[in-house]
């Protein structure tokens, strides 16, 4: 066992794979990864899935067979047949881990069609369907937190569905999801639903952040300005926690506790640090803190486990500090609202590109299979 990760696991900090492929599951890498890092669930997204699909071989054989089952197949039907057979195998390999835990852990995540993240009646629909498909209770269903994206998940959690809310900015829109997350609940326990049955965690963005802020920073060009570098995301994401902590500390929570609800839990994605002059592990190392889960690319789990100094809680006691770090940036001229809405469009338009590359490499592979 990797004692950094351990340490970071010690620390209350859930560490997820931000990764999934057939060659993992077959190779026996991610049960190594459960066994030997710490690892305790897997996120996945249309970038991650193009990725792997573009190794044919690897899916070769089912594409075959699905073919030969159904020969006017068509993409998107191939598409679903093949990532969530990855995702239901991931699950079976957790399903101890997830039950161990009280269904805490032991959790994989599978994402809606990004062009859809605007429509919250199709979201939900194909929300249901990936959770039907799967058929294995600890799967997480993504949803993006776009506008129309917060009543298709009030009303997912409504039906019973545990979900990843993802590609979360900004403050604002984090206590929306909140909100979201917390009405879902209060509906499925009218519903009559099990509540304790239902988990979610809430994906907040953290080094695009950086990348966008510091490229403002460095237009602006003052000694101010630069002085700021490499701080927005991290002030951002411990300001989201002291969210999350006024939520878990609310009567509005406390009453749907005591009927046995689950916390949603903050979860810290985009983790791999884009600039090379920073610290490679300064988003898992600088957002330690108890109830929290790190989803990270394999290259940064590697650091942390190298290299990563895990000293304890390092976000409770900076949360002042990044309130002070979040006004010095409005001051030296950084829009954070203006910020976040554009990560927020950029992030829904690089999954549809990540997908429409998925449609490509699976209508070719479709094609060959039946040739």
């Amino acid at each position: 066992m990797n004692e950094r990760l351990k340490a970071l696991a010690d620390a209350g900090v859930s560490i997820w794979l931000d990764d999934l492929s057939r060659e993992r599951l077959t190779s026996g890498n991610l049960a190594q990864l459960i066994a030997e890092e710490s690892v305790t669930g897997v996120t996945t997204n249309p970038t991650i899935f193009a990725a792997a699909l573009s190794n044919g071989e690897a899916y070769a054989e089912q594409l075959k067979s699905l073919v030969a089952a159904n020969p006017q197949l068509g993409v998107d039907e191939a598409i679903r047949e093949l990532t969530t057979s990855d995702v239901r195998d991931a699950c079976e390999l957790f399903a101890e881990l997830n039950e161990q835990t009280d269904g805490v852990d032991g959790r994989v995540s599978i994402e809606v069609e990004p062009g859809m993240a605007m429509d919250s009646d199709a979201t939900l629909a194909q929300a249901k369907e990936l959770f039907e498909k799967v058929d294995r209770s600890n799967v997480l269903i993504k949803i993006p937190a776009t506008k129309p994206g917060l009543e298709a998940i009030r009303k997912t959690i409504a039906a019973g569905i545990s979900v990843n809310v993802t590609l979360i900015f900004s403050i604002e829109r984090y206590r929306e999801v909140l909100d979201a997350w917390l009405s879902g609940l209060e509906d499925a326990l009218e519903a009559g639903l099990d509540i304790d049955e239902i988990h979610s965690v809430a994906s907040f963005f953290v080094s695009r952040v950086d990348s966008e802020v510091d490229k403002r920073l460095d237009e602006i060009g003052s000694d101010e300005a630069k002085a700021l570098k490499g701080q927005a995301a991290i002030a951002n994401a411990r300001i989201a926690y002291a969210a999350w902590l006024e939520v878990m500390t609310s009567e509005r929570w406390g009453v749907l506790k005591n009927r046995g609800a689950h916390p949603q839990r903050p979860l810290w994605a985009s983790t791999g640090v884009k600039d090379p002059s920073y610290d490679d592990t300064m988003y898992v190392t600088q957002l330690v803190a108890d109830g929290c889960v790190n989803t990270m690319p394999e290259k940064t789990m590697e650091a942390v486990g190298d290299h990563g100094e895990i000293t304890g809680d390092t976000i409770s006691n900076n949360i002042d500090a990044a309130i002070d770090t979040m006004g010095k940036l409005a001051e030296v001229g950084i829009d954070m609202d203006d910020v976040v809405a554009k990560l927020e469009e950029e992030g829904v338009s690089k999954f549809i590109v990540s997908w429409d590359e998925l449609v490509g490499t699976v209508g070719s592979a479709v094609e060959a299979a039946k040739a």
